[in-house]
């Protein structure tokens, strides 16, 4: 899988796709920095009267629940419609999952809008596999990434989208493989958002629009060797977070040849 996430970056930075993020006030500026280091290009457009339009010109759509408004809820529903009416790939990103009824109720709704990837920590994938309150910690995921592994497949048999399980060990889980990614850093914890990134980098590999399950492989694994790299001569989070940048920018082939950990498993 090495040499095929070689070729999609290398035919993402080519495509340099329009990549519309619905996402929150936290980390609207580092997912923009990042998909421009990555190579793809940020739109981050939320009023309900243009995400149609901006759909209509963008090679994925990322939608990313974490800092919620009605009005912002409304744009999300919208946009997920469209997106499917239209055949424009989508990654929903389930932050803070569990934690109010109104979240989890969008959530219900957004899921059977049919999301090309959902992603998103242990926490949030359990909660939203059966829509219960959780007892995270807002945002962060109590509980390791392997706990939430049958979650994530009862997920994908239910939704039918790839499913991204964020934690020391990354999971993207098909209906007929699933693959583990053991690259990263604990010092990427200490940075907000990355999780977010993560996603972000998703919607920009599935605006290849060729294989969502490999596309959604792709960017897991490119953020977590990343942010591996980044962290190796970071001296806290704040030189991580501007080392993360550089390290996308400038991340080669012989880099992800020699550096990622992946392994792919059949069912």
């Amino acid at each position: 899988m090495e040499t095929q996430i070689v070729q999609q970056l290398h035919a993402l930075r080519e495509l340099n796709p329009l990549v519309h993020n619905i996402t929150n006030f936290v980390v609207m500026n580092n997912t923009a920095n990042a998909l421009l280091a990555v190579g793809a290009s940020p739109v981050m457009v939320h009023a309900k009267q243009e995400v149609r339009d901006v759909v209509n010109i963008s090679g994925a759509l990322v939608i990313n629940v974490g800092t919620l408004s009605e009005q912002w809820a409304e744009a999300m529903l919208i946009a997920a419609e469209h997106a499917r009416a239209i055949g424009c790939p989508w990654v929903l990103d389930p932050v803070g999952a569990g934690i109010s009824p109104f979240r989890n109720e969008l959530l219900k709704e957004l899921v059977q809008l049919g999301p090309t990837v959902i992603r998103g920590n242990a926490s949030e994938i359990i909660a939203l596999n059966n829509f219960s309150l959780s007892s995270s910690k807002g945002v962060d995921s109590t509980l390791p990434s392997e706990k939430a592994f049958a979650a994530g497949t009862e997920l994908q048999k239910a939704y039918g989208a790839e499913v991204c399980i964020s934690g020391d060990t990354d999971y993207i889980i098909s209906s007929d493989r699933w693959v583990e990614v053991r690259n990263g850093s604990v010092l990427m914890t200490k940075v907000t958002g990355l999780g977010c990134t993560a996603t972000a980098l998703i919607g920009a590999f599935l605006s290849l629009r060729k294989a969502p399950f490999e596309e959604a492989v792709a960017g897991v694994s490119v953020l977590s060797l990343a942010g591996q790299l980044a962290a190796a001569d970071a001296i806290g989070p704040g030189t991580l977070q501007w080392k993360l940048y550089d390290t996308l920018y400038r991340l080669s082939a012989d880099e992800l040849l020699t550096y990622l950990d992946i392994e792919q498993h059949a069912f």
